[in-house]
């Protein structure tokens, strides 16, 4: 069945860590890793490495596959993947899953810190949100060493920081005038972890940092409809660190501004200029869609288009997110441009197909007492700024008359 028999080795160990004979039964062994589990705990002052030991012995005689290999061939059949024994799994999981959330200490079950997230902006175009896209990126991340599993050193083994007395913190006190101010940072020593490793014991693959540098490529999907500002989660795919849940890669979509169409939500927006001619006869243009369509937009027969006049397209806005069957709508605001001036022959040309004038005409005699004036062009924004700065200009002026006013009947 495997290719060739292995040789046997010791099949009693586990046995021996437990205090159990052979033929012990589910329940003895459950009992037996109890007690002793409880008693090695690290969280009640016991030895890691033997709790690491006990939960080992336990995960391999209560599986029935393993256990039968075990006591024919010994913990070296294992070794050589004949039942997954290098597959162990966490003490402290094994631990949990038997004496469930609540630990028999009291207090709650032994919590792993969680990792930072990592967050990205992405840019995408008006286009990339109407018609979706996929993107490849590629990131750099830190993973924990698979030479030494996140410990650091080739024994496993480590000792507490001197520096901070394994709290991973130290504590500085700055006196600033009659206060003093107690700051926490990381200890320097130790790099914030609380344990302190041999140099001649560090992990030649990772040089005691636990961690190595990693490249990652994430297929980044946008979605059609998603919005400026909505966030891709990527759980888990931060930072590794030993003890820590990692936390995720977050990318924060950052709409690009297009230079025809405007986005509100759903909706779009397209500005369009007409003649004086196109408005009043009618008129008809192509517009080209972000998807590349051509749609050809036309008055109907005898409509005049006023200026700043919106109209609407349904169904030809931005695709709803998750719901791309519907979509927003498109709307058109119309600019119309007017001629500068006109001939006498056109005024008169005009006069004969447009609506008469008002009906209020004006008599000789009412002209002779009006005294005639001239227009001009203005910039109207350029007129709101000189007023205003001349308003200031008199408030200054008020102010120092005031002032020099009232010091002066301080002083009589």
């Amino acid at each position: 069945m495997f290719g060739r028999v292995p040789k046997k080795s010791d099949n009693t160990k586990y046995y021996g860590i437990l205090g159990l004979q052979k033929n012990a039964s589910q329940d003895d062994l459950k009992k037996a890793y109890r007690k002793a589990a409880i008693k090695n705990h690290p969280d009640k002052g016991g030895d890691p490495e033997k709790f690491k030991e006990i939960a080992q012995a336990y995960e391999v005689l209560s599986d029935p596959k393993k256990r039968e290999i075990y006591d024919q061939y010994g913990e070296d059949a294992l070794k050589e993947g004949m039942g997954g024994g290098e597959d162990m799994h966490d003490p402290f999981d094994i631990f949990k899953t038997l004496f469930g959330e609540r630990d028999t200490f009291g207090g709650r079950g032994r919590r792993q810190r969680r990792g930072e997230d990592v967050v990205h902006p992405l840019k995408a175009s008006l286009e990339d949100l109407y018609s979706g896209t996929a993107k490849k990126l590629s990131l750099s991340r830190k993973i924990i060493c698979s030479k030494c599993s996140g410990k650091g050193s080739k024994s496993g083994a480590s000792m507490k920081c001197s520096g901070c007395q394994g709290t991973g913190v130290r504590v500085s006190i700055r006196q600033i005038g009659p206060m003093i101010q107690q700051m926490q940072h990381p200890c320097n020593d130790c790099k914030g972890t609380g344990e302190r490793i041999n140099d001649r014991d560090r992990c030649p693959q990772c040089k005691g940092e636990k961690v190595v540098p990693d490249k990652k490529v994430l297929e980044v999907v946008v979605e059609k409809g998603m919005q400026n500002g909505q966030k891709i989660t990527f759980p888990g795919e931060a930072d590794q660190a030993p003890d820590t849940v990692t936390g995720d890669i977050v990318f924060v979509v950052q709409q690009k501004e297009h230079p025809k169409f405007k986005r509100k939500h759903d909706d779009l927006f397209v500005e369009h200029t007409l003649s004086l001619t196109e408005a009043l006869c009618g008129f008809q243009f192509i517009l080209t869609h972000l998807d590349g369509r051509q749609l050809l937009i036309k008055s109907k027969p005898g409509e005049v288009i006023k200026p700043d006049q919106f109209k609407a397209i349904d169904d030809e806005g931005m695709p709803m997110y998750q719901k791309s069957f519907m979509r927003g709508k498109l709307y058109i605001h119309f600019t119309v441009e007017f001629p500068s001036s006109l001939s006498p022959e056109q005024v008169k040309a005009l006069e004969g197909v447009l609506p008469p004038r008002s009906q209020s005409q004006l008599t000789d005699m009412e002209l002779d007492e009006c005294e005639e004036t001239t227009l001009h062009d203005v910039n109207i924004e350029e007129e709101m700024r000189r007023q205003e700065a001349y308003n200031d200009d008199d408030d200054d002026d008020d102010d120092m008359h005031g002032g020099a006013q009232r010091v002066q009947c301080a002083q009589q």
